[in-house]
């Protein structure tokens, strides 16, 4: 099995997988992602703000493959492009950070530990840009109060124990949704703990796409 990451971009946009390719839940508010679902145009929306990040800012992403197939992806972006954020309750993402909004694997490939190799590219990849930490808005399976998450809520955003797992440290708790941060200081040996994550066989749980914002985040 050989394992490989490639940027987000316009050509390679069309890599991301069903139904995550037309969802734009973190690239539009709530309002705006209504109506681009009602007038079916969720997929140009995505390419509009994948554009414009790229144009200001860089690769938004990273599409992991498995022999050559698309396996899971990571999003990734200044918060200040990521119109979502405002819904959390949770937020806002330091100014010094990018947000990772994303990462999914596909059903077929977890439990390999492809989802922590993915991960390690986002970090190695924004550490080389110069970014000076990441954040998360992680997902707790249940709530503080012992309720579980509905399953129709459970879009677009990464599993809490997972990111927990590979050193984020939670700096705003929130029963569903705390804020976790890695600081990129370059110390981190990254490598050993990926190739210790996948002996370990780290399962992601993958995310799929998502309704419109308000309808995901409680307060």
């Amino acid at each position: 099995m050989t394992l490989a990451l490639v940027p987000l971009s316009m050509s390679t946009i069309e890599m991301i997988p069903q139904p995550c390719r037309d969802c734009v839940f973190w690239e539009l508010d709530a309002e705006a992602n209504q109506i681009a679902s009602r007038e079916g145009h969720t997929a140009f929306e995505k390419e509009v703000w994948l554009s414009g990040v790229m144009l200001t800012w860089g690769s938004a992403g990273l599409i992991v493959t498995v022999d050559d197939r698309p396996a899971g992806y990571a999003l990734f972006a200044p918060p200040t492009t990521v119109p979502a954020v405002a819904a959390f309750p949770s937020g806002p993402v330091s100014p010094d950070a990018v947000l990772l909004t994303t990462v999914r694997v596909q059903p077929q490939y977890t439990g390999g530990g492809i989802g922590s190799f993915l991960l390690n590219g986002v970090v190695q990849t924004l550490t080389r840009r110069g970014v000076r930490a990441v954040e998360v808005f992680g997902r707790e399976p249940r709530s503080r109060d012992g309720n579980a998450e509905p399953p129709s809520r459970r879009h677009c955003t990464v599993p809490a124990d997972f990111v927990r797992s590979a050193g984020f440290v939670e700096i705003k708790g929130h029963r569903r949704y705390p804020r976790l941060r890695y600081e990129l200081s370059g110390k981190h040996d990254w490598k050993a703990e990926v190739e210790a994550a996948l002996d370990r066989r780290f399962d992601l749980v993958p995310a799929g796409a998502g309704s419109a914002t308000a309808a995901l985040v409680e307060h």
